[in-house]
């Protein structure tokens, strides 16, 4: 009998800084319009989402600032980094986000790139800005969970 191959590593790309600065709310996946180097180069890792968002441009989603090296055997017609990519998304869901930025106070940004079979996915969220005092207290919280879990070790040995 063969070997099985095994499936290939699931890459996800994750935006840290989406978590951090914005209270995320709603959800959505997204396709996203990649040409064949940008595919390639997001297959090697080569994917920066720290600082993109999407705007509604004429009623269609686009992800702005996401940072796509180029292709290291790429030719002339390597893409630009940060190009403005087109989102694919259903009318309701446009609809959705539209009603949610129009709303005021409130953006979309991306919250990660991955890969579901082929196709590259990325994860929106729309997000309400966090004010200083609010990213303290998140500060707070966090050291006071990991003293938590420090004594609770320490009491287990």
């Amino acid at each position: 009998m063969a070997a099985r191959k095994s499936a290939p590593p699931v890459r996800e790309f994750r935006n840290a800084k989406a978590g951090r600065d914005y209270f995320l709310e709603q959800r959505f996946e997204a396709g996203i319009v990649l040409t064949g180097t940008e595919i390639k180069s997001v297959r090697n890792g080569g994917v920066n989402l720290a600082d993109s968002f999407v705007r509604l441009d004429g009623g269609i989603p686009v992800l702005y600032h996401a940072h796509i090296t180029e292709y290291n055997f790429g030719n002339l017609n390597n893409h630009a980094p940060y190009r403005p990519r087109k989102l694919l998304l259903k009318k309701r869901e446009i609809r959705k986000l539209a009603d949610a930025t129009k709303s005021g106070g409130y953006t979309v940004v991306p919250t990660r790139l991955y890969f579901k079979g082929a196709l590259a996915k990325v994860e929106i969220a729309v997000a309400k800005g966090k004010q200083h005092h609010d990213r303290r207290e998140d500060l707070k919280k966090r050291e006071a969970d990991r003293e938590i879990r420090r004594t609770l070790a320490s009491r287990r040995r």
